[in-house]
């Protein structure tokens, strides 16, 4: 009896299956400057170089991480695409580049074209909502290599920005004013320590509901990233934004120095924000130390910017009539110590 590849643990078949589930999605991605038809072994992107003086590409990856064990337990996935959409658009966006295109890779141990296509229904969601092109990806079936019924996921954006209006957080000064927006709930941060606390210690079922959340910890887990290309596209023409800062893993206290010059200190204080429930218990069950849970989660700030002292106001007024709750959280002050919570 001959051996196929089939046999093996590699369905040709259903990858061809797959990709003729998602075009029709991925195709309603697609801006004017994409040349190509998804299926190629490359996309490609025309880049319009009348709207650049100095055009500079952007790029950005990153994956979704242990959030996708909640997936798998839920047997829900189609809106862990828009996390791994949102942790790459909102880390190039920090340099003030408009995402452009996006590219995934989805790996597996067997393929199920209808599950897979959940996936990629997310990632289109989400890039939708960022406003990139889905121009291309790799599935990848690796028998034996994960286990049943789940999957991994990378991705890549790539944007623009003229050189001119590169945001690097240089001419921050002391005075200026750090903006914080609100996240959604913990993004795709911390769920090593979030399941460990929940699950393994405070002995939670995933479908359970708990009151102070208002929905199962499932489903509090699972809620999608926030993406925050529109909150920028609104505020870049009319408040002169100095820096900003992507909160992911590490916190503020872990990403906010990132965007800030030498011999400047940002004082952000605690009580400027309501901390969402969801991060009061794990603190509480887990009986997690307050500058240990500040070094893993956004704690309720999904994004920051910062904007001359002047604009706090206008700031806050015109990402509110776009849908984004902030509130004013710090401001720069003088000194060697990064950042100080207060």
């Amino acid at each position: 009896m001959s051996i196929t590849y089939k046999k093996a643990g590699v369905d040709i078949d259903e990858g061809e299956r797959f990709v003729r589930l998602i075009s029709p999605m991925v195709k309603t991605t697609f801006r004017k400057e994409v040349l190509t038809d998804i299926g190629l072994f490359a996309g490609l992107f025309k880049l319009d170089l009348k709207k650049y003086k100095e055009p500079v590409l952007v790029s950005g990856t990153d994956g979704v991480g242990t959030k996708l064990k909640i997936a798998f337990e839920l047997d829900k996935h189609d809106t862990v695409g828009i996390d791994l959409v949102a942790m790459c658009v909102n880390d190039i966006l920090t340099v003030g580049a408009e995402p452009l295109f996006f590219l995934d890779y989805f790996a597996t141990g067997k393929l199920n074209a209808e599950k897979s296509s959940e996936v990629i229904k997310g990632i289109v969601e989400g890039c939708k909502e960022s406003g990139c092109a889905l121009i291309g990806g790799e599935t990848a079936e690796l028998p034996g290599f994960y286990k049943k019924d789940e999957y991994d996921l990378a991705g890549f954006a790539v944007g623009i920005v003229e050189k001119k209006r590169i945001i690097d957080g240089k001419t921050i000064k002391e005075g200026d004013s750090i903006i914080g927006v609100s996240s959604s709930g913990l993004h795709s941060n911390g769920f090593s320590l979030a399941r460990k606390v929940l699950f393994d210690i405070a002995g939670f079922k995933i479908n359970e509901h708990i009151p102070e959340l208002g929905c199962s910890i499932g489903e509090e887990l699972l809620k999608p990233t926030k993406i925050y290309v529109k909150a920028y596209k609104a505020l870049k023409e009319k408040v002169k934004v100095k820096g900003m800062a992507h909160i992911t893993g590490g916190g503020i206290v872990g990403n906010l120095p990132r965007v800030l010059p030498e011999n400047t200190t940002a004082v952000i204080f605690k009580n400027t924000w309501s901390v969402p429930p969801v991060f009061l218990l794990i603190q509480k069950m887990g009986k997690v130390s307050e500058s240990e849970m500040f070094k893993v989660f956004n704690m309720g700030i999904g994004y920051i910017f910062i904007v001359e002292e002047k604009d706090a106001e206008k700031t806050i007024n015109i990402l509110k009539r776009n849908g984004y709750n902030s509130f004013q959280i710090g401001e720069v002050e003088k000194g060697r110590e990064k950042i100080k919570l207060v």
